[in-house]
Formats: structure tokens, sequence, C-alpha cells
């Protein structure tokens, strides 16, 4: 799998933007990402590594399942999607939020 299609897009919501604010002695920030839902955490440490020019100390991972809609007459189904969290160096900062 190609990196930039390992990650589809940041996620950039209230609680996001505040996490990548947030650092620590030991850690920078952490962003969430939108990803392929068959990367894996080496693929989207590699892909975020290569793609924003920063270490990647921790990667975190959770699968989404998607809803039940209602869509006219019958029920459907929202996609299912994966989102990762992924903490950078004290030293990287990524320039989206």
């Amino acid at each position: 799998m190609d990196i930039y299609h390992t990650i589809i897009r940041p996620l950039v919501t209230e609680k996001s933007t505040h996490q990548s604010r947030q650092t620590t002695r030991r850690h920078g920030g952490t962003y969430s990402f939108e990803v392929h839902v068959a990367a894996n955490k080496a693929q989207i440490r590699d892909a975020v590594e290569k793609i924003y020019g920063v270490k990647v100390l921790d990667v975190r991972t959770s699968n989404r399942p998607g809803k039940l809609r209602r869509f006219r007459f019958k029920f459907g189904q929202t996609a299912h999607t994966k989102k990762a969290v992924v903490t950078v160096d004290k030293d990287s900062h990524i320039d989206l939020f």
C-alpha cells in the first residue's frame, strides 16, 4: 500500500486540536488521522514520518464500525472507518491544526 493511500485525511475536531497542543517533557502532541482500514501500525508510522517529516513515538488505532441509517424506505449502513492517534517527538510538530 502506498503511503499516500494509507492516510486518508486528518481528523480536525475540538478534541484533536486540544491534544495536538499538549506536550510533556518526553513527547509532543498527538494527532488524529483517518487511515485505510487495512493499514497496520507500522505502515501508519512510516506514512506519517515520510509525509510530514516528523519522528513518531507511538501509534494507537481503533476501528469504528458503520452506523445503521435509514434512506427513504429502506435501511443502509455508513462506511466502516479506522482512526489512528499518532504521538510525535517533543521537537516535532505538524502544522495542520
